[in-house]
């Protein structure tokens, strides 16, 4: 189950919103360990593209660097769906190499960069196994 605090939930949900119609991504760093997603880190997608996402290699490196630094690890791997369901594509599950993460798909397919709701989900993928998982929000970790 992935338990997130209400603030990060809400910046991941408007940074996809903000992002649409490319798809937005992210990291959301926590201490080792902890299953806590506490600092999120809002990615550039390189590819720039409605359809796919790509973080951008030298920032990526930079970011695992500072993790590395402060004993964190990605506790939640994010992206949005501008125009299909929040479930991993082929691609995404290829590119999955956290078997710790949370990997959360947001869809603005009906919404867009509008008010209005976003399906929110989270998964685990593991050797290619997608499995999802609850969400619980709560006010604060």
């Amino acid at each position: 189950m992935l338990t997130i605090d209400q603030a990060t939930y809400d910046a991941i949900v408007a940074h996809a919103k903000r992002d649409h119609p490319d798809e937005a991504c992210g990291i959301v760093a926590g201490p080792e360990g902890s299953d806590r997603p506490e600092r999120l880190v809002e990615m550039i997608n390189a590819a720039g593209s409605p359809t796919f996402y790509e973080f951008d290699s030298t920032d990526l490196f930079q970011l695992y660097k500072e993790m590395d630094e402060r004993d964190e690890e990605p506790v939640v791997v994010y992206h949005s769906h501008t125009a299909t369901e929040a479930y991993p594509s082929r691609t995404d599950i290829g590119l999955a190499s956290e078997p710790n993460a949370h990997y959360v798909l947001v869809s603005t397919r009906e919404h867009g960069n509008n008010e209005g709701p976003v399906e929110f989900r989270s998964y685990r993928i593991v050797d290619g196994e997608v499995t999802e998982e609850p969400v619980t929000v709560v006010a604060s970790l």
